[in-house]
């Protein structure tokens, strides 16, 4: 399908989605909490004429919809909402008026960018061969917002085919990434709980220090990725948080430490849950501890449809030229979007953000993150052709 509708339409409708940007940065919602995020996307739809249902099991995340006037098939379209619990120091005139609280990795972005797909598509929807489906989904920081959002309904099951995207701060801006394969990792979050026994800070003797076992357990775990897996394998594995103790002379009997890690094979997650369970409980128990592993999956790894990609492509060229289509290092980032693609053909792109003129080049989730707004229109454009000319793709 020719793009140039959509071009115009893009330069048409940028005000609107630079706008929508500016007033959800403004009101950030963390993951489950985004009721009033909702409610203003709710009415955004509203006004443009879009039918949908917000899930009432916590009365956030949205499912709306456009349909053609011919039958076909079905694209689901996906948007995360959620923000973080970061302090912003941007100096934006539109900063968040939540203490505590930013859209920190671009979530806004993503929200605006889907109201000006859904703009696009509405418009144009005599063109429309199938239906498509717009997701507003919460809780992506928390990984648990693609699989709240799947259980709702009947979407899911009736959807063919899935696109989504993430701004990105490591591509300048007007560039987009959508190859096939490994793009994103899976996420897996790690606690241990150690076991000692406490006592007087001057009778050692008479103890099991919980935050030497734990410090011995951090030290050992990070032989796993530079011994045990081969150097082509990407493995990450981070002890971010150790709790320990409670006063200068007293040594701790409980320890507990916090971590993550990610890899984008499922065969080495099992690897190595069973690899750090045995390193932890053989290291705990060489000091008289005991100590227990618990494993939490957040998200397994995004990969891309090569079709699907293939396609991102082909869309990408015509709307931004072939040469603003970029190759790009996967991420050892994790985005709960791949629970849509493990059941799902589709694609994941990323879109550039970094103009180190407006010191946008702050890295995502930090407290000075500043993006392009020109990408935004890009991207709205990007989303509503790759439904378009999937659905033409694939008419029956």
């Amino acid at each position: 399908m020719n793009s140039t509708e959509i071009k115009k339409l893009q330069e048409e409708y940028t005000k609107d989605i630079i706008a929508w940007r500016r007033h959800l940065h403004q009101y950030p919602e963390i993951s489950f909490e985004e009721q009033e995020t909702t409610k203003y996307l709710a009415g955004e739809l509203d006004k443009l004429g879009i039918p949908y249902v917000i899930n009432p099991e916590k009365n956030t995340g949205i499912v709306a919809w456009i349909e053609g006037p011919q039958k076909g098939k079905t694209i689901m379209l996906r948007a995360d909402i959620d923000a973080l619990t970061v302090d912003e120091q941007t100096g934006y005139d539109f900063a968040s008026k939540h203490d505590g609280k930013m859209h920190a990795c671009g979530h806004d972005a993503h929200m605006a960018i889907l109201l000006g797909a859904a703009k696009m598509l509405k418009t144009l929807q005599d063109k429309i061969k199938g239906k498509v489906y717009l997701v507003f989904q919460p809780a992506e920081e928390s990984g648990e917002g693609a699989k709240y959002m799947k259980q709702f309904g009947t979407w899911f099951e009736e959807t063919d085919s899935v696109f989504g995207a993430h701004i990105w701060i490591d591509l300048p801006v007007g560039k987009i990434s959508v190859e096939a394969g490994e793009r994103m990792a899976a996420a897996l979050e790690i606690g241990v709980d150690i076991e000692g026994k406490g006592g007087h800070g001057a009778q050692p003797h008479l103890t099991v220090d919980a935050t030497v076992v734990a410090s011995a357990i951090v030290m050992n775990l990070q032989t796993i990725v530079s011994r045990h897996f081969s150097p082509l394998d990407s493995v990450v594995l981070t002890i971010g948080k150790m709790t320990s103790g409670t006063r200068y002379n007293v040594i701790s009997g409980a320890a507990r430490l916090e971590g993550t890690a990610r890899y984008f094979k499922h065969a080495i997650g099992d690897d190595l849950k069973k690899t750090m369970t045995h390193m932890v409980n053989e290291t705990a128990a060489a000091y008289g501890a005991t100590a227990k592993v618990t494993f939490r999956q957040m998200v397994p790894p995004t990969i891309n449809d090569p079709a699907s990609s293939e396609l991102a492509h082909r869309v990408g060229a015509e709307l931004v030229g072939e040469d603003s289509v970029v190759l790009m290092e996967k991420t050892m980032a994790g985005e709960d979007f791949a629970y849509y693609l493990e059941e799902k053909p589709g694609c994941f792109a990323f879109f550039g953000i970094a103009n180190p003129e407006i010191d946008a080049v702050h890295s995502h989730h930090s407290n000075f993150f500043k993006i392009d707004e020109r990408a935004l229109p890009i991207g709205s454009a990007m989303y509503a052709q790759y439904a378009l000319q999937w659905l033409e793709e694939h008419a029956e």
